[in-house]
């Protein structure tokens, strides 16, 4: 029995551990007002017929911190990434050149850091809910562990493992929400 609480406890850490990545990579995908080439990862480039990430196309550099550069490995690409740019809801206005595409990132206005953070608040509460969700579908397990035989000491101790795992990883979705907060209202 205690290679099976193991086991939940194990699995817990891990699927928590993803719940925060996740969270993690919807953060970044909100833009900060600084360009940053994670703006560009939902972005896909039809590429032959088949829509490929930007990333696997091109280079992408920021000359400055209002500004990105997208330089396609193929020049043929260039248009169709101007076009994969414009036609995302990243509200952008591709400029492109004979050697790649500029992108440059207004400063925000003070409605619109309001409408990023609260973005990042539901992103940090999905995390949250996640996190919520693996604590009871752990517990749950457990609690069939017990019905199984297991003691009932084991069984208190291993709960109480899960709800500190789960305070640990919520104080995590609350400390990127934090940072992106403060990026997002830095002028």
């Amino acid at each position: 029995m205690d290679e099976e609480i193991q086991f939940y406890l194990d699995d817990l850490v891990e699927s928590m551990g993803k719940a925060l990545a996740h969270v993690n990579v919807e953060m970044s995908r909100i833009r900060a007002g600084k360009a940053s080439p994670a703006m560009l990862d939902g972005i896909r480039v039809d590429y032959y017929g088949t829509p490929t990430p930007i990333g696997q196309i091109a280079n992408i550099s920021t000359p400055d911190a209002r500004s990105l550069f997208i330089k396609p490995w193929e020049k043929n690409m260039i248009a169709e990434v101007t076009k994969a740019i414009r036609n995302s809801d990243l509200g952008l206005s591709p400029v492109s050149d004979a050697e790649g595409v500029r992108l440059n990132i207004p400063a925000m206005t003070e409605e619109r850091r309001r409408d990023l953070v609260k973005q990042a608040k539901n992103e940090s509460e999905a995390g949250k809910v996640r996190v919520r969700g693996i604590r009871k579908d752990v517990n749950e397990a457990l609690r069939k562990l017990l019905k199984e035989g297991a003691s009932e000491d084991a069984i208190k101790v291993a709960e109480e493992k899960v709800q500190k795992t789960t305070d640990t990883y919520i104080a995590e979705v609350d400390k990127a929400l934090s940072k992106k907060e403060s990026e997002i209202m830095t002028i």
